[in-house]
């Protein structure tokens, strides 16, 4: 994800969050929205990832030669946002479709998870498999799959003079009623910092993402 892309997710994570109480914007008698903030990390499919295409033969991408296409989908998580190190687990679905019908078979297909900070720091990455199973006579498979991460909660939770400036109340007719406090650069980078994803999305090899990204 790009950093714009980043803070357009903290905003949103910021205004529909339902993790925290903590750092709530009280607007009854303002202007704004109300704001909860977690240190969970975002948990996003980054562009280009979500999906992956199997040719045969291998070195063909003409759309007669494909294979298997399989996506990632359903992407849940869930997240303990107190103590020292924050957990975050994901879990999704992995649907395959293949060409040719024929025949029991079976094909593994890797995939990442990674823990980014402020949208281009790798803090981690592993890999994982997932295996479909496609039945004599099915064109169409399932699997699940899990990741997981973990992230220091001091580097994940804003500092306080951070979080008043997000969530002082402020009232029509103040000169920074309608400034959004994301618009100074000090505010932005810390949020920016304390921002954490967790992608998920198949680990693809050179040829297979520049498919995806000219196809």
């Amino acid at each position: 994800m790009k950093i714009n892309n980043l803070l357009y997710c903290v905003a949103a994570v910021m205004t529909l969050s339902a993790c925290s109480s903590d750092g709530e914007l009280d607007i009854s008698s303002g202007v704004g929205v109300n704001v909860t903030r977690s240190g969970c990390p975002i948990v996003a499919i980054p562009d280009g990832t979500g999906d992956v295409t199997i040719f045969n033969p291998v070195n063909s991408t003409d759309a007669s030669a494909i294979d298997i296409t399989a996506n990632v989908t359903n992407l849940r998580s869930s997240c303990n946002s107190e103590g020292e190190q924050i957990y975050t687990e994901a879990t999704f679905e992995v649907r395959a479709r293949r060409a040719n019908a024929n025949g029991a078979r079976s094909i593994t297909l890797p995939y990442f998870s990674t823990i980014v900070q402020g949208g281009n720091t790798v803090i981690s990455k592993s890999l994982g498999e997932v295996t479909l199973n496609f039945a004599d006579g099915e064109i169409r498979a399932a699997a699940n799959g899990k990741a997981a991460g973990f992230v220091n909660g001091d580097s994940a939770r804003l500092p306080e003079d951070i979080i008043e400036k997000l969530t002082r109340k402020r009232k029509a007719g103040d000169l920074d009623a309608a400034i959004d406090p994301l618009s100074d650069p000090a505010t932005r980078a810390a949020v920016l910092r304390s921002t954490f994803e967790l992608l998920v999305g198949f680990q693809l090899t050179e040829d297979q993402l520049k498919y995806n990204a000219t196809r």
